[in-house]
């Protein structure tokens, strides 16, 4: 994933910063708790597309 594209990109739930999980393909927003997904390297940005995160995967992002 581009560098520059993801410092552009933000949650569309909460306007948060997202964080690369680049082993799962997943863009993470730690305020909204949702994980989105990377198609072919193209982010797929629609809450209703994002994986609920866990509680011990939102516990792990805390830290």
């Amino acid at each position: 994933m581009d560098p520059k594209l993801l410092e552009m990109l933000v949650c569309p739930v909460t306007k948060g910063p997202l964080i690369l999980d680049r082993e799962r393909q997943e863009l993470i927003s730690r305020s909204a708790r949702l994980a989105y997904p990377i198609r072919d390297g193209i982010p797929v940005m629609l809450e209703e597309e994002a994986r609920k995160l866990g509680p011990e995967e939102w516990e792990a992002l805390k830290e």
